[in-house]
């Protein structure tokens, strides 16, 4: 199955901030992508969980948590319109 027919969502433009390209590797941006595009949020506690659940099904904001390889925490936001998604460390926000 190719990811592409899992997608449970559009992300629209893939953009990633100076700090997390900085910091993070290829694997880790696409290791993530992936999970994120098919509703594996990471380490997000239950309710986060339950919000981004919501949000796929009513069309808002979805924030995902990860950690890279080397331990790094990041995020990828994908807006609600589903025009951006952005990869990016917390201290970017």
């Amino acid at each position: 199955m190719t990811i592409t027919s899992e997608m449970r969502f559009n992300t629209g433009q893939l953009v990633i901030t100076p700090a997390a390209l900085e910091t993070l590797t290829a694997d880790d941006i696409l290791t993530a992508l992936g999970r994120h595009i098919r509703a594996d949020w990471g380490d997000v506690t239950p309710a986060d969980r339950d919000e981004n659940n919501f949000s796929l099904r009513e069309g808002f904001r979805i924030l995902s948590v990860y950690h890279s390889a080397s331990g790094e925490k990041f995020w990828i936001i994908t807006e609600a319109d589903r025009t951006l998604t952005t990869v990016l460390l917390p201290s970017d926000y």
